[in-house]
């Protein structure tokens, strides 16, 4: 587990599927889906068919639980775009809109790049989104990710065209960044 005052990042456990169903999978078209890539479908399930495939969660490596107060209000993930050059996306969402733009996002992704770079031979980490995202691209800004990548009008979404925005860190930047600011804790 890795914790920033309220907030903790951990491995998911059986006891925390029911809410991750709520959370991910009970509603036919939740708040959430709107920002995490709406032009890709979504489809609710029954609970029953939920726990089927509930197994593929629980104690992985790339898929963890993000609490507030105790309480499950997210995911955070990773996979491999290219795992024999160590290419690793990021991924997060928070289900439900009371969490949304209060910084959690940033907190949590620092935790759990931190947990990457720490933890796996990493040379960059990163995401994708769209430019409909704008608080994701924020995070993206106030962890210090570059804009590597911005594929122009490929993501259509209620009739309109988005950009395809891809940002990332090397490990070096998220090392020096670190550095940084603990200088600054300590000059206060």
């Amino acid at each position: 587990m890795y914790t920033d005052q309220e907030l903790n990042i951990r491995p998911i456990i059986e006891s925390d599927l029911e809410r991750l169903w709520e959370l991910i999978y009970k509603d036919e078209q939740p708040e959430w889906k709107k920002w995490d890539a709406p032009y890709f479908p979504h489809q609710a399930k029954p609970f029953h068919d939920f726990m089927l495939m509930s197994q593929q969660f629980i104690n992985q490596n790339n898929f963890w639980a993000i609490e507030v107060d105790g309480v499950i209000c997210g995911v955070i993930s990773y996979y491999w775009e290219h795992e024999p050059s160590k290419w690793l996306e990021l991924g997060i969402v928070f289900h439900e809109s009371h969490n949304w733009s209060k910084g959690l996002g940033t907190r949590a992704m620092t935790l759990w790049m931190d947990h990457l770079f720490s933890t796996m031979p990493l040379v960059r980490v990163g995401f994708t989104t769209w430019s409909g995202n704008k608080r994701m691209i924020r995070v993206g800004e106030k962890l210090g990710m570059q804009l590597e990548a911005k594929i122009r009008k490929v993501r259509l979404y209620e009739g309109v065209y988005y950009d395809s925005i891809r940002m990332g860190m090397l490990r070096e930047e998220w090392e020096a960044r670190k550095e940084c600011l603990k200088k600054l804790s300590t000059t206060k």
